[in-house]
């Protein structure tokens, strides 16, 4: 029984591979002219919108591709390696539909729909395209063609995870913005959650903002940081200490009594951080430091308020 089943399966695998090696002889013979039917296909003509020549160089290196991925028999492998020639091309198509609209499943029918034009010209080779010498060179191009849909949409997947982690890391960047208050003062004003990609990117912005402002402080204000635990303090003390060692003092405001009290309860050391319990007041140290000083607004008509300085 076990050499029966032996010799059945060598006979379906020589079935198999002279079916694919015609796959991909058919592939290179009609390689122009599927091109130029793939230049009218809609996954083609909406991506290469200015010139149709690009579309059909294309659609040269798909099916140069195709035929690669055929002769080695694996028409079944998403990996194997003749795709790997024109997978980036293929992922920089599926981005450009993503980016007009499409969705996965409008890419993956488009995809889809270059099967028809290439089976076509393959049953156009046979006398009887329904004759079973006909039959497994055109299953082995369904099964390919199947293959480079599952191609496309892995890309497309991939693709897209890379610009939801672009759009993230653009996100954490306008969620941190670092402002000028005054001469040699910058403040970094927290909102949300404090987390680790975060923190890298608010002490990143920090310490390029005081190089280019050369500010000798730095105010970090927490006033709209939910919650502060352990893991929110260490990212902070991290965030002074680099700030210390690019010659700024850091202030660390926005304090609030809740805040204040679970920092307690955890047994956050913060007694190496100076700080101070709102933005203002923040501000107000920073600006006597520097021998600014403030006074309350006079009325009109009133005279100055005696020892208030003006910037």
């Amino acid at each position: 029984m076990q050499v029966s089943v032996s010799v059945s399966v060598s006979e379906e695998n020589a079935e198999q591979e002279p079916a694919a090696q015609q796959v991909s002889a058919f592939l290179e013979r009609r390689r122009e002219q599927i091109a130029q039917r793939w230049a009218d296909a809609a996954l083609f003509r909406t991506v290469f919108t200015v010139s149709r020549d690009e579309a059909v160089e294309a659609g040269r290196a798909v099916a140069a591709a195709l035929a690669a991925v055929a002769a080695s028999g694996r028409v079944d492998d998403i990996r194997a390696a003749g795709f790997e020639a024109v997978r980036d091309q293929l992922g920089r198509m599926a981005a450009s539909r993503a980016r007009t609209g499409a969705d996965q499943d409008g890419i993956a029918d488009e995809v889809a729909a270059l099967r028809e034009p290439v089976t076509e010209l393959l049953r156009a080779e046979y006398p009887d395209p329904y004759a079973p010498e006909a039959q497994e060179p055109l299953l082995a191009l369904t099964v390919l063609m199947g293959t480079l849909r599952l191609v496309v949409l892995e890309t497309t997947v991939s693709a897209g995870e890379e610009v939801i982690a672009r759009q993230r890391e653009q996100l954490h960047e306008v969620a941190t913005p670092v402002i000028k208050l005054w001469d040699s003062t910058v403040a970094v004003p927290l909102i949300g959650t404090l987390d680790s990609a975060r923190s890298q990117v608010v002490m990143e912005s920090l310490l390029d903002a005081i190089v280019a402002e050369r500010a000798r402080y730095a105010i970090l204000d927490i006033t709209g940081v939910p919650t502060v635990d352990s893991l929110v303090a260490q990212h902070l003390m991290k965030t002074v200490a680099a700030a210390r060692l690019m010659g700024a003092e850091c202030i660390v405001s926005g304090i609030r009594p809740a805040i204040a009290q679970t920092i307690v309860h955890l047994g956050i050391d913060l007694g190496t951080v100076l700080t101070r319990s709102s933005l203002a007041d923040a501000l107000a140290y920073a600006l006597s430091r520097q021998g600014v000083g403030i006074g309350p607004v006079a009325a009109a008509g009133a005279a100055p308020t005696a020892g208030a300085g003006a910037r």
